[in-house]
């Protein structure tokens, strides 16, 4: 057995009282499960986009030109509709990468813009993992009666694959990504959707992430609690502890996690 599993598995049988603190745990993802790095301003990047759309029969001549198309159709796709918040309205992307298409005269679908989107990501990602022990804590708590639910702010074109290569894509009860609900933490309605999803009142539900103000801050605006995980990706003006967090952990704590939670 996994040495982290059976760490998790000790704490979870030490402290296993039958109850519950929360009937479902948000978890944010970048920060606190995964590590990441990312570079999009990299000219390597939008040299590999370019060489993807050119053998695709879409013609750029060079990435500062692609940048400046996509920059252009990003904010036509940034632009708020009507009966949206604009502090926490999320757009999504994935029309940018199919305009890089119709820009050139070629209709693609949705395939094909996912297809220039990933390719887009890999090339501009330079690290991607999952904390040690990340994958064994969730579905530890996903034994021991806790539903665990994914609330990040993200794009979907980037991080459903993601999941996929991570090997997390079959692990949440549920997964609510901005781009696809077009609302981001902090903002209040993106929590509230989780919670009306999963059927819960606020609560029976806990925020786990490493961003005070979108995580903590913002579970708090809906009345639920937080759990401050301070990663090497928290933002650099968070504080090491949280006084609005119910617990603060240092770095990807997952074992004084589950203490927590299943006290």
């Amino acid at each position: 057995m996994d040495s982290g599993m059976q760490r998790f598995r000790t704490v979870a049988t030490a402290h296993d009282t039958g109850a519950r603190r929360y009937d479902v745990v948000l978890f944010d993802l970048y920060g606190t499960l995964v590590d990441i790095r990312t570079d999009e301003e990299s000219i390597d990047a939008w040299e590999q986009l370019r060489d993807f759309l050119d053998d695709a029969g879409a013609h750029y001549d060079n990435a500062d030109q692609l940048r400046d198309r996509f920059t252009g159709a990003k904010a036509l796709c940034s632009v708020v509709p009507p009966g949206y918040d604009a502090e926490f309205y999320e757009p999504d992307l994935l029309p940018a990468y199919r305009a890089m298409f119709s820009l050139r005269g070629m209709r693609v679908g949705e395939r094909m813009s996912r297809k220039a989107a990933w390719v887009f990501r890999q090339a501009s990602t330079r690290l991607i993992w999952l904390y040690p022990g990340a994958i064994d804590m969730l579905r530890l708590l996903k034994r021991q009666g806790v539903r665990i639910v994914l609330l990040s702010n993200a794009q979907s074109c980037y991080t459903r694959p993601e999941l996929t290569v991570l090997g997390l894509d079959d692990v949440f009860d549920d997964v609510l990504i901005s781009s696809e609900e077009h609302v981001r933490k902090p903002g209040r309605e993106f929590f509230a959707h989780a919670l009306a999803r999963q059927g819960v009142t606020p609560d029976r539900a806990v925020m786990v992430g490493n961003d005070e103000n979108c995580d903590i801050l913002g579970a708090r605006s809906a009345g639920i609690d937080g759990i401050y995980l301070r990663t090497g990706i928290s933002p650099y003006t968070d504080p090491m502890e949280s006084s609005a967090a119910v617990l603060s952990l240092k770095g990807a704590d997952y074992e004084g996690l589950v203490r927590f939670l299943l006290a």
